[in-house]
């Protein structure tokens, strides 16, 4: 059975201190990357599996790393893992790694990755730091998704498209026309429709915690005053 205080840790990084909405970290990928679904669950992808490693990995290891030096330490240990993953992709999805281009190696210096090191790998144990990365990065995850599928399909009217550049030319056929013969809309696709999607999110988040918060709210109190001549 789950501990409270892997409950919270799940909840946090995927709700309460989610780094896409809450926290707003990671904005250059967040943003970049997000035109599709495809793009957007592969960077998404790599960065939780760098950020689950990484921090198991620090978790093992604080004891060992010199407190002066730690910040460079964890930024080698990220950068080789991020290293392991380019090299992964190339070799597997090479189409797939074009695209992304340069905000895979850029997962090397996401403030999200370095601050869950820093923050909690680092003072934490080994199981509870790689669940800490692992929600945290499946919370990005969610976020840059949702945003891309906002707006792939109010830009070009479907879902998964680019999806055979990562399983391969029969993976076209997979490809979600939502809206078939539909032109698009161009702002859906450019840098200002991925900050207008993200603040759409914000916004629905900030909307659904606070009815949340309205409906557990405890009730307040009544003190019903007693009659005249009976108080003790």
């Amino acid at each position: 059975m789950i501990s409270t205080e892997s409950r919270d840790i799940i909840i946090n990084g995927l709700w309460k201190q989610n780094p896409g909405i809450v926290q707003i970290l990671g904005l250059c990928p967040l943003l970049a990357i997000s035109n599709n679904v495809v793009n957007a669950l592969s960077l998404g992808l790599a960065t939780t599996l760098v950020m689950a490693v990484s921090s198991g990995s620090v978790a093992v290891l604080r004891n060992l790393i010199p407190r002066e030096i730690r910040i460079p330490v964890f930024v080698l240990i990220i950068a080789a893992l991020v290293t392991v993953v380019e090299l992964v992709m190339h070799a597997w999805m090479l189409p797939l790694y074009v695209v992304l281009g340069v905000f895979l190696p850029l997962i090397t210096t996401n403030c999200i990755v370095l601050a869950r090191v820093e923050a909690f790998a680092s003072k934490r144990s080994t199981a509870h730091s790689i669940l800490d990365a692992a929600a945290m990065g499946l919370g990005f995850t969610a976020v840059i998704v949702l945003l891309g599928a906002l707006r792939e399909v109010f830009g070009k009217g479907t879902l998964l498209s680019g999806l055979d550049l990562a399983l391969g030319p029969r993976a076209t056929e997979w490809v979600l026309h939502v809206f078939p013969d539909y032109q698009g809309i161009l702002l859906a696709i450019l840098p200002p429709g991925a900050f207008i999607g993200l603040g759409l999110l914000i916004a629905l988040r900030n909307f659904m915690e606070t009815l949340r918060t309205q409906r557990t709210r405890p009730a307040l109190a009544t003190v019903t005053p007693l009659p005249a001549g009976k108080a003790s």
